[in-house]
């Protein structure tokens, strides 16, 4: 199958080969930030795909941006270090002010500031966005921040951070989901002044963090659009990380299947290739099969979003296809390994963590299957 947009695919992958296995492997061991990937990406432009030309940007859309990411993670690398920066870019284009945009957006693009970081779950409302505790209270000429947000991550490494806060409480507000408001936060003028970060070690190193808010104060121009239609404003940004996420999802399997087709060729056992068995044969094509079929549901939610259709059932299939797909496939080629798969030098054992995430985050499979059976199958709400 011929793959749209062979020209940047082209030049991520050659921009991939220079941070080969042993650069994520290093990383991983030191628990640290892929700072000189995430530089190269930037000086190259594929950051900046999303925003419009005349702010320093490609102009590109969601479809390009989603085979930028696809390439990296089929190249072996890991673009959930700067994914961020394409998905975030939703809320300020379609909804910050012209000033927000002049000010922030060209220098993103140069590379001067990284909007990385996005502020949403809370621990004790985790995906029930309308029960975020998190509050902005106008204060004059300012906000006043107070509360805590958990699994925030990537802003050690960034400037700016999207934050959604309630400005109106739950109970007086008109729906749930209204009340709460979108803010464009300064990370720099914030560090200890009220914003304090902490780190999680996890499983895989995703530098996620735990971020409290003690009394912050902000200027009141950090907000975004209108106070109190800030969920309504991430929406866009949502659908667009779940296609971007899916198109990442699709771009590991694709790693995984590569990487167990080569093996399953040269690995001899019983004085014969192991891929000449079904049992090794059945599983890789099996996955294959299911990666081109997750990908048509990228294709076309990327197409609806771009067009400015209605996406949102197209993205959530999409995300949930391709996690599904990517996790056949790491499961399939760690299988295929065998006790090899398990070996760090491989690199299947670190791209198996990674993948594993996507049946979790950024949302979990159940929530997506419940939107779906409510709001394309009409059947009634269960949660």
């Amino acid at each position: 199958m011929t793959e749209a947009f062979a020209d940047i695919r082209d030049s991520v992958g050659a921009l991939c080969a220079d941070f080969p296995g042993e650069y994520w492997r290093r990383l991983d061991s030191e628990h640290a930030y892929p700072e000189a990937f995430v530089r190269a990406l930037t000086e190259a432009g594929f950051l900046a795909a999303l925003i419009p030309q005349e702010y320093g940007g490609s102009g590109l859309g969601v479809a390009e941006a989603a085979a930028i990411l696809e390439e990296i993670q089929k190249s072996g690398c890991n673009g959930a270090a700067c994914h961020a920066q394409m998905y975030t870019m939703g809320t300020v284009l379609r909804h910050g002010s012209e000033a927000q945009k002049t000010e922030y957006l060209p220098r993103i693009a140069a590379g001067e500031l990284r909007l990385q970081a996005f502020g949403v779950t809370e621990p004790t409302s985790g995906t029930d966005t309308s029960r975020i505790r998190t509050t902005a209270v106008r204060d004059g000429d300012s906000y006043v921040i107070n509360g805590q947000k958990v699994w925030t991550s990537r802003i050690e490494h960034s400037d700016l951070m999207l934050l959604l806060a309630r400005t109106t409480p739950r109970d007086q507000a008109a729906r749930p989901h209204e009340g709460m408001s979108v803010f464009l936060v300064d990370i720099r003028e914030a560090r200890d002044r009220g914003l304090t970060i902490r780190p999680i070690r996890a499983m895989i190193n995703h530098h996620t963090t735990e971020v409290f808010f003690d009394n912050l104060r902000i200027p009141a121009s950090s907000l975004i659009g209108e106070e109190g239609r800030g969920f309504r404003y991430i929406l866009d940004g949502m659908n667009a990380e779940r296609i971007l996420i899916a198109a990442e999802c699709i771009g590991d399997a694709r790693w995984f299947i590569e990487k167990a087709t080569a093996y399953a060729g040269e690995r001899m056992v019983f004085g014969r290739p192991i891929g000449q068995n079904q049992g090794i044969q059945f599983p890789i094509a099996r996955a294959y099969a299911a990666t081109e079929a997750a990908n048509l549901m990228v294709a076309k939610a990327a197409g609806q979003f771009d067009s400015g259709e209605p996406c949102g059932p197209a993205a959530n299939m999409a995300k949930m296809l391709a996690a599904d797909a990517s996790w056949q496939a790491a499961d399939m080629c760690l299988q295929t390994h065998g006790g090899f798969g398990f070996a760090e030098e491989y690199d299947i054992e670190r791209k198996f963590r990674e993948t594993r995430l996507y049946q979790v985050a950024p949302i979990s499979t159940n929530l997506i299957l419940a939107y779906i059976a409510e709001h394309v199958l009409g059947l009634p709400r269960s949660y």
